[in-house]
């Protein structure tokens, strides 16, 4: 997959940054057919990186919960 090492590296907040950045470009218009291809392209692989971002943080937060809730009154399990 084409540029997979490049999304691991891209920080959710740089990610997202960009993403708002390629939206608003698409949003202004003024661009040939070719290069809104190619800025909605990257706008769906910048989406997925967030997306992962917030799937993992998720996931890191539903497992904290639930190794509290399984401690008992004295923080022990």
């Amino acid at each position: 997959m084409a540029g997979t090492t490049e999304e691991a590296a891209l920080g959710y907040e740089q990610a997202r940054d960009e993403l708002i950045e390629v939206v608003r470009r698409l949003e202004a218009g003024g661009t040939s057919l070719e290069e809104s291809l190619a800025l909605w392209e990257r706008g769906e692989e910048l989406a997925k990186v967030c997306r992962r971002w917030l799937e993992g943080a998720r996931a890191r937060l539903d497992a904290s919960l639930a190794a509290e809730e399984g401690a008992g009154p004295d923080g022990e399990a």
